[in-house]
This record gives C-alpha cells, structure tokens and sequence, in this order.
C-alpha cells in the first residue's frame, strides 16, 4: 500500500462502543483537538502509475476526556478558502486510519481544476474534524498546508452534432458540435457555431439520424425528427441545447474586448476578428495595464472572464489581468467545450 505523506496523527483517547448522548460537563474543560502529522508546506506530486495503489491516512485518537464513540472526517480545500466549503476525503468511525484508492484522490483535486485536462500545482489544505453527537461541539485540527500535482485524466466530454446545409448535412461531422462540459448534466449542450450562409438549416443529432431533433413550430422547443432550424443571418452562432427539456437557443455574436487596458475602457469593446480555418476570434491591440474580458455584441448578457487564473473562461467570470503595457495579441477558442485564451506579448 502507498503512503505519500498525506499523513494524519490527531492525539487523542480510545473511543468506546455504545456511547450515548454526553453531557458537556462530563468533557474536558479544553478537549484535544485533532494535530496533523503531515509536513505543512510539502510539495506532493502524484502518478497515473499508481492510480490503483490504496493511500493509507492514519492518526490517533481526540481527548474529549471520557471514552467516546469518536467519528473523523478528514476535510480537504484550496488555500484561503477558509473552509468555506470543504470536500471531505474521508469520514470513519471508531477506526485510526482512512484506506483511499491513489484515482479516487486524484479525483478530488481534478474538481478544483477548471479543466481536468491539463493538471496544475493546487494549494490545498487539510485538518481533521472529531465528532461525538449533536450535543458536543465539533473540534478541528490545525491547518496544514501543501501543493499537490495531480495527474491530468483526458475527459471525452459528451457531444452534440449540428448538421446543416452549411457543412452538407453531416450527422456523423465531430468538428460541427456542442458540448456538455458539466458532467453533471450530460443532456445539456452549448457551443459555438460558424454559419456561412443566411437562412442556414441545421439540426442537432447524436451521430446519426437515428437520433435527431428538430424544431416543428420554430418556438424553441425540441421535437425528435422535427422540422430544420434556421439561422436567418450569416455568423457566429452560441447554440444551447437541453435534451431533457426539449429546448434550444440561438444568439448571433460579434465578439470584442473590453476592460480598463483596452483603448475603449469599460464603455466600448475593442472588435475581434473570427478565423474560419483557425476557429478562433483574435485581436492585436495595444494595452494599457489593467484587466480585461471578452464580451459579445457590445453588450453584457455574454461575457466571460477567467475565475482561476489557468487560460480558461467562464460567463461573468472574473476580471483578466494585464501586468505591464504593450502591444497584445489576444486569442479566444470557443470550439471546444472548455474555452480558452491567450495573452501574448508582442
């Protein structure tokens, strides 16, 4: 079994069987919280070789003062959230340690990640919390803190196909798609299309025609084998569609930037130019610094921005920083289901 440091020591007393609700005035006036016996600061990098191989966490027992039925649960999240909401690796009962297969952690941290493709150092922090019943308080550990690398797992993100009369009405077509990037609702699509042509036909399918829906009465909502939906104007089309609720949405879009960097501020966007062979939107521009967004038809119902700092957006995402002044070039991709940026200095 493997054992990579993670490991965990709360000082402590046996916990006895059968325990019933306790009096406070049974406890010890201070009871021993949890003390972590891991290296705070360490540096952890784990290995896809070893995505079977158990990790061990083991501690001792917490005073409370009389022998209690103690039950832990190991806490995990990233630094400076203070706990606000923790993922717990782990919860036991009446035992001193905590068996997790190396994929099952790896898991964990990947969620902190905005795209699990590409594995990234996490700050994260850890502490032990030591329950009796609802009539005794909680008592936690210190905190203790590490950087750990997990490894990258590719994710095959379910996918919606959108045939049309701009592509030569290809149900099978991987590049003309949509994605569910929430894992959590599968059934869920948004992506971005380009139509060449006014009055563009399209459909969604799933590969084939098997599986198709269409929009009978050009209401919004989603018929199988319905009639073709059509996209009056030429141009870059955000697509969303709902599978369980039988809906779907078009919006044209121009896209810009916009942000107290550009030459516009925050009141005017800095046009972006669209690559058809490329598939992204890009602009060189001299910036000031500051920060930026992306943003589509001047406006603020489409806007994103990148919570995490790591090259990927999310809508009415946070502010992007712009460090020093100078001449950018800018790139945006939405072609895929995560969506990504770069900043490149001239």
């Amino acid at each position: 079994m493997k054992n990579i440091g993670l490991f965990l020591t709360i000082v402590g007393l046996l916990a006895l069987a059968g325990c019933a609700k306790v009096d406070k005035t049974e406890l010890n006036v201070n009871p021993v919280g949890a003390v972590l016996n891991m290296q705070d600061g360490a540096v952890v990098v784990l290995d896809s070789a070893n995505k079977d191989v158990p990790m061990i966490f083991d501690w001792e027992d917490a005073d409370y003062g009389p022998q209690l039925v103690i039950t832990y649960t190991l806490q995990m999240d990233q630094q400076g959230n203070e706990f606000a909401d923790p993922a717990t690796v782990g919860t036991v009962t009446h035992v001193s340690n905590l068996e997790l297969v190396t994929s099952d952690f790896n898991q964990m941290l990947l969620g902190y990640l905005a795209n699990p493709d590409i594995a990234q150092p996490l700050a994260v922090e850890f502490r032990v919390k030591a329950s009796v019943n609802t009539n005794v308080d909680d008592i936690y550990s210190a905190v203790v803190k590490q950087t750990i690398t997990p490894y990258p797992v590719v994710i095959v993100y379910p996918m919606l196909n959108v045939p049309g009369s701009y592509q030569g009405w290809d149900p099978a077509d991987p590049i003309n798609a949509i994605g569910a990037a929430d894992l959590a609702k599968p059934n869920k699509f948004e992506g971005y299309i380009w139509f060449t042509d006014d009055n563009t036909e399209y459909k969604f399918a799933k590969g084939s025609w098997d599986e198709n829906w269409g929009d009978d009465g050009g209401d919004g909502t989603l018929e199988p084998g319905g009639a073709n939906i059509i996209a009056l104007v030429a141009g870059y089309y955000k697509l969303n569609a709902d599978l369980d609720a039988l809906t779907h949405a078009a919006v044209r879009t121009d896209w810009g930037l916009i942000g107290d960097a550009t030459p516009g501020g925050w009141d005017v966007s800095t046009p972006m130019t669209y690559s058809v062979d490329d598939r992204t939107w890009s602009v060189t521009v001299d910036l000031a610094a500051g920060e930026i967004k992306f943003r589509a038809n001047d406006a603020w119902d489409i806007n994103y921005g990148d919570n995490n700092a790591n090259g990927t957006l999310q809508q009415d995402g946070a502010n992007i920083p712009i460090a020093a002044a100078g001449n950018y070039t800018i790139t945006m991709d939405l072609s895929h289901p995560i969506y990504t940026y770069t900043v490149k200095a001239n």
